[in-house]
């Protein structure tokens, strides 16, 4: 849900039919329209390059390619566990649905429920597939590490509201951040921003019995200059959680058994604003074209605007419509 004004209030389940309440923000700086580049290198440009020390890549090694067993471990999942179940998690082909939520902060609302209107119009959406926005203003991960915190409570009254159940929910978008994109000094305050997304994870799988397949992503470009760093470094974070299950960590482990669901990128959105030419359709923000303009966020410089919600929205549903992980259950 959008907020209202940019002093940082946020509208919540209290004050609205869809369940958010008023939270105080920190007070947004307004935006900076001449920051059209940050000079950072997009992780999918960097490649084997590195930052600060660590490599670039969307995946182990520089590369931007989901290795292949990790992408056969998502299909089988796709195939063989996200299937239409009934109210009690009981596999029902006939009757039977399939939840996809989301998870995360003000961003990923409002992009998250741009994404729902562009299914819409999507002529190849499965009618067994639910589609329920859980992420709520003024949360952060902080927030939604603690599996006693509201923000689940509020997640599952939206849950029924849908009429569905935990049982159903079986795939999860999920974006978050540090308030005021503050991670700390890198690369540890990206590995605790990662730590905390292996917590959600971890949470939403015990809640979510059926939980079996997850998408990160991780901040748009921002025209707050004080804020860019942090949301550029969420990016490592994400990689850093990716690249960990990938490689077996303890704390990641999926599928029969498992403590989290399987991960992978969902999509990665960064790109640096209008490159580095500063006009928009020149020089790009990243080699495959993606670039953010300053109309694309909201007077804050953070949030996205209309436009960038719609840019996010074309990213996901592109993604979940093509990936090999999410075809079978996402598409008729």
């Amino acid at each position: 849900m959008k907020k209202t004004g940019r002093f940082g209030v946020y509208l919540t389940a209290a004050v609205t039919a869809l369940g958010i309440a008023l939270v105080p923000q920190p007070a947004a700086a307004a935006a900076d329209c001449t920051y059209t580049s940050s000079g950072l290198v997009p992780l999918n440009d960097l490649g084997t390059g590195t930052y600060n020390g660590l490599t670039g890549g969307l995946y182990p090694g520089g590369s931007n390619v989901r290795p292949a067993a990790h992408t056969a471990a998502g299909v089988d999942l796709a195939q063989n566990a996200v299937l239409p179940r009934n109210a009690a998690g009981q596999v029902d082909p006939v009757n039977g649905k399939v939840v996809l939520i989301s998870i995360g902060m003000s961003n990923t609302t409002q992009e998250f429920q741009k994404f729902v209107a562009a299914t819409k119009t999507y002529g190849n959406l499965s009618d067994k597939l639910v589609i329920v926005d859980g992420a709520q203003g003024g949360k952060d991960a902080s927030a939604w590490a603690n599996p006693s915190d509201a923000t689940w409570s509020v997640l599952a009254g939206r849950l029924s509201n849908a009429n569905v159940t935990p049982a159903q929910v079986q795939a999860v978008w999920l974006k978050e951040q540090f308030v005021g994109d503050n991670l700390g000094a890198f690369p540890q305050g990206a590995q605790n921003l990662r730590n905390s997304l292996a917590s959600i994870a971890r949470n939403a799988r015990a809640k979510y019995p059926n939980l079996a397949l997850g998408y990160v992503a991780s901040r748009i470009y921002t025209y707050a200059p004080a804020r860019s760093a942090g949301a550029y470094q969420q990016g490592w974070a994400v990689k850093k959680l990716i690249q960990d299950q990938i490689n077996g960590a303890s704390d990641l482990t999926y599928g029969v058994g498992g403590v989290a669901p399987w991960l992978s990128w969902g999509p990665y959105m960064w790109a640096d604003g209008l490159g580095p030419d500063g006009v928009a359709g020149g020089a790009p923000g990243r080699s495959d074209g993606l670039e953010w303009a300053c109309s694309d966020l909201e007077s804050d410089g953070v949030h996205p605007s209309a436009s960038g919600e719609q840019k996010v929205a074309n990213l996901v549903l592109n993604q979940l419509s093509t990936d090999p992980t999410s075809t079978p259950w996402f598409n008729r």
